[in-house]
């Protein structure tokens, strides 16, 4: 049986949200959060934002990326990056729970 991990965080993605903060001139943190919805149950809500008391913060060189508590569950052993592809560049959750997933790439079933 796995380990329930909190998520990962890789390089890339804490390099463009460095970006990010300072193109805009603040120090907000990437919020990362499982809504109930979508075409396939559950969709991700990916924004900045300023902490919660009852975050998780992953932290690395001043960037943040933030989790509730209520989404941390379905975001165990993920892992968010950051992706520049043809269709555009993106924040991307790759989550090990998730069972299916649609097109769009922001809705998951478990």
């Amino acid at each position: 049986m796995d380990l329930a991990l909190p998520p990962k965080v890789t390089d890339r993605a804490y390099a463009r949200l460095r970006e990010i903060c300072e193109a805009t001139g603040e120090e907000r943190a990437l919020r990362v959060a499982v809504e109930g919805g979508g075409c396939s149950g559950f969709q991700y809500d990916i924004k900045l934002d300023d902490p919660a008391a009852d975050d998780l913060v992953l932290e690395k060189d001043g960037a943040r990326v933030l989790v509730d508590a209520v989404s941390l569950p379905f975001l165990q052993n993920a892992v968010i990056d950051y992706t520049e592809e043809l269709i555009g560049a993106r924040f991307v959750i790759q989550n090990p729970n998730a069972t299916s997933s649609c097109g769009c790439g922001t809705s998951f079933s478990m």
